[in-house]
């Protein structure tokens, strides 16, 4: 499985529509939306008006990445909005089993994000409550940013303590991904990345996205 989410961070807000429509168009699986706070990370970026309007345009899954301190404030609003995948990061709560169970009885996909410092083995007496798990490989909160190669072992950790258990936990990859390194992300174990700069950068956006799949045009 190798599952594309373009990060909307990246693209041009003055034409966002434009890469919505990009998206939804491409060999790109999911919208993947990044909501930061400015205080769990130096960032701000989308609030729920945009992703309201995502959500109007959207024709494939969005897939919200929180960001954010006090996550579970905010899961019904996303619910709300559209989102059929949400995260939210381990450090940003005392309570992850809780705050995962919430999120499915609101009826949908739960994950957790671990950042670039967190050991990928404190996931796993989550992984049956989760429908999958976000490793970060940049520091969260700016776009652009280079791959982390010390993400990897990571990912082949969590692969095995989730085959281990006979789940069917997802894992996805968020930072730096591009066609230059994807293959070795997908080979360590992930179902699933994150491609921001390296798509809506390109200067062919379709075999960057292609690319990273696998896929031929």
């Amino acid at each position: 499985m190798r599952l594309l989410a373009p990060s909307i961070l990246s693209g041009n807000f003055a034409r966002l529509i434009d890469d919505i429509e990009y998206v939804n168009n491409s060999v790109a699986d999911w919208f993947h939306i990044d909501v930061m706070d400015g205080i769990f990370v130096p960032n701000i970026s989308f609030g729920f008006p945009v992703m309201d309007a995502i959500a109007r345009h959207a024709r494939k899954p969005m897939d919200t990445h929180l960001m954010i301190v006090r996550p579970e404030n905010y899961f019904e609003r996303c619910a709300k909005a559209g989102t059929e995948w949400l995260s939210f990061h381990y450090e940003a709560t005392h309570k992850p089993l809780e705050a995962l169970r919430i999120i499915r009885s609101l009826g949908m996909k739960a994950g957790v994000v671990i950042k670039p410092a967190t050991r990928a083995e404190i996931l796993e007496p989550l992984l049956e409550e989760a429908d999958y798990v976000l490793v970060m490989s940049v520091e969260p909160g700016f776009g652009g940013q280079k791959f982390m190669p010390d993400s990897l072992p990571k990912v082949r950790t969590l692969r095995k303590m989730i085959d281990s258990k006979g789940l069917s936990t997802l894992i996805q990859v968020d930072g730096g991904v591009s066609s230059v390194n994807a293959d070795e992300v997908f080979t360590a174990g992930a179902d699933c990345v994150v491609a921001g700069s390296a798509i809506f950068k390109a200067a062919d956006r379709d075999k960057e996205s292609m690319a990273i799949k696998g896929c031929q045009r």
